[in-house]
């Protein structure tokens, strides 16, 4: 039976043409118009992110200073010599008197204390001869805490400074800050010893009995030896040597930091203290032997070593990301950009004594290339880093800049390019330009990733990753974390679900099949600035109902996003994955307890108060760690 055709007419062909066109003119236009829409809702986003972001120095148009010296203005800081008693840190007084005071004057604070053309080279030649071309250290408005200033042009302000090895000098500027006018500058004040040893901060080495302490000081090891003095309690005291780094201006990527951003982080000393035993209590000071003979020490700090790998005692881990720094004295006040540093800050400080060990994944101080600004975060965080080990990793604030090797090429390093992270803390790391290592803690293993280098399969980060999940003894370390500052694995924030990957693009793609095979308990990110627990997973799909309490085999690896310690809040898609267990909009930091090797406790704390606010256990034997699950086991065979 022949087939029937229909044929269009010349008529009926245009016609159906017609309708077709419009048809997709129609569907063109609603596509363009969603497509605007979603650029739209980015374009917010990003634009409100940017400006949250944006550090707060950066906002200072230092090159465009210009000289408007008023003899009738006063600014006098006091007292002159700080830190008699060997503190690191201490409160100013800054009393400013100026007959002709404006709503936009604002009083900055300068180290070292005389500033100038000077100071530095800008790299923009289209500038020339600026008057300045170096950012202060923080600064205040005017009218802090005394809303007659515009009226009385009277104010008497409270600084906190921190020793940062040169002294100060505090100016008054007119013109905000976008035309900055320099109206007069106050007397110089300075520590008693501004070259003192200060900040330590410990880490692991890469032995399990080694405890590293690296600590900044004035002293190049021309002028003096560095050293470390400990010991335990009450026992005759050992000495260490200690290597020294420095940072040249030129080594860094980029502006700020190779510009307006600069300043001198001095020297940065690494001690290894070797051969200690396990749980054991330690005393330990920083020294330097003068050229003269003379010494010159620190305070005298104490830590607890490490257990044993795969020993069985009570251990407790701390765990978050994007902590930044905060200012106790109001500085940058209209800046929101570590709103909840110092809350977060202050608890783990009350919180000393019930934890071991932190794990800082990332995004440290927020400095963008504004060097000084590490000074006042080691500061900040020494009372933790002098006591416990306080390891990191890389976060893009600290890697990222185009044309340096970074897996990203965006410019959140602010010119740092990694320089200024990997010399101020130790890693036990192959090449700590190379940001990934492993290390323990009695029944815990971690393996830190570095997010900012490449880590799908086949590059050099796969092959470590694979190796630090694959060497370690589960029956004498059960406990397997993962972690890395951007989320490889689940988060539902706003981005990623309007992108609709719920993780970081290429994200899980590769390292999903190493989790599942060797049975990561938890993987931990920052990045995200919020807090959100998943389900066990695998492949996009929760493999287990519980939700508090999970007993036996573990068939997938819980997702945890801990980026919520202190910079500014991230939101969240409005849908809910099903994956996603619990999701806050708040400041807080993750607690691991280990009771045993069968028996894990996670909680999930606020800075705000230190309560709990979310929770499960682990409870499991050994045979359910090598039970097979899908994707975990290799192939069997029936012969005998």
């Amino acid at each position: 039976m022949a087939k029937s055709k229909k044929i269009l007419t010349n008529m009926e062909y245009r016609s159906s043409h017609c309708l077709c066109l419009k048809l997709f003119t129609f569907v063109l236009f609603w596509c363009c118009l969603a497509s605007l829409s979603l650029a739209s809702i980015h374009s917010h986003r990003h634009s409100r992110h940017d400006e949250l972001d944006k550090h707060p120095l950066s906002k200072i148009n230092i090159y465009k200073t210009t000289l408007a010296l008023r003899n009738s203005v006063s600014i006098k800081a006091s007292p002159l010599i700080l830190g008699f008693k060997g503190e690191d840190k201490a409160w100013v007084t800054v009393d400013l008197v100026n007959p002709d005071p404006s709503e936009d004057d604002w009083v900055a604070v300068f180290s070292p204390a005389k500033f100038n053309s000077s100071t530095c080279t800008p790299e923009n030649d289209e500038i020339e001869s600026p008057y300045l071309c170096t950012s202060p250290i923080k600064y205040k408005y005017a009218n802090f805490s005394n809303s007659k200033y515009s009226k009385t042009g009277k104010n008497s302000f409270k600084f906190e400074l921190i020793n940062q090895r040169a002294d100060f000098s505090f100016a008054l500027f007119s013109g905000g800050l976008s035309n900055p006018k320099l109206v007069a500058v106050s007397n110089f004040i300075s520590f008693a010893n501004p070259k003192a040893p200060v900040y330590p901060r410990l880490a692991h080495g890469k032995l399990w009995n080694e405890m590293t302490v690296t600590w900044t000081s004035g002293y190049s090891i021309d002028e003096a030896v560095p050293f470390v003095e400990w010991g335990l309690k009450g026992e005759t005291h050992m000495r260490s040597p200690a290597g020294t780094l420095t940072i040249e201006q030129n080594s860094l990527c980029g502006a700020p930091a190779r510009t307006v951003g600069w300043h001198d982080p001095g020297f940065t000393h690494t001690s290894f203290l070797t051969n200690l035993w396990p749980n054991t209590v330690y005393s330990y000071r920083m020294g330097h032997i003068l050229s003269s003979g003379s010494y010159i020490w620190s305070k005298t700090y104490s830590f607890k070593s490490s257990p044993y790998p795969g020993q069985d005692s009570l251990q407790r881990v701390i765990i978050f990301g994007d902590l930044g720094k905060g200012e106790r004295d109001g500085s940058n006040e209209y800046s929101n950009k570590d709103p909840g540093a110092l809350n977060t800050t202050d608890q783990l400080i009350k919180d000393l004594p019930n934890y071991d060990i932190v794990f800082h994944i990332g995004d440290l101080a927020y400095a963008d290339g504004y060097i000084a600004d590490w000074d006042q975060f080691t500061s900040q965080v020494e009372p933790i880093a002098s006591a416990v080990p306080y390891m990191v990793a890389s976060g893009n604030h600290e890697r990222d800049w185009p044309d340096s090797g970074s897996f990203y090429t965006g410019t959140d390093s602010g010119g740092e390019c990694g320089v200024i992270a990997e010399t101020l803390y130790y890693v036990p790391a192959e090449n700590r330009a190379k940001f990934w290592y492993s290390t323990d803690y009695g029944m815990f293993h971690f393996c830190i990733a570095d997010s900012e280098h490449d880590w799908r399969a086949g590059t050099e980060q796969y092959k470590f990753i694979e190796h630090c999940l694959a060497s370690v003894d589960r029956r004498k370390q059960p406990w397997l974390i993962f972690a890395a500052h951007r989320p490889l694995g689940y988060s539902s924030n706003n981005y990623f679900g309007q992108e609709g990957s719920f993780d970081e693009p290429m994200g899980r793609d590769d390292l999903q099949k190493l989790w599942q095979k060797y049975r990561v308990d938890i993987a931990f990110y920052g990045h995200v600035h919020n807090y959100e627990r998943t389900c066990p997973i695998y492949q996009n799909t929760c493999v287990n109902s519980e939700e508090s309490h999970y007993s036996g085999t573990m068939n997938g690896t819980i997702h945890v996003v801990a980026g919520g310690a202190g910079h500014h809040l991230g939101s969240f898609f409005k849908g809910i994955p099903d994956w996603s267990l619990y999701r806050d909009y708040d400041f807080g930091f993750v607690k691991l307890t280990a009771f045993n090797r069968s028996s894990l406790l996670f909680e999930y704390k606020k800075s705000r108060d230190g309560k709990v606010y979310d929770s499960f256990t682990i409870n499991r034997e050994y045979k359910d760690i090598l039970a097979c699950v899908h994707d975990s086991c290799g192939p069997t065979t029936l012969a005998s």
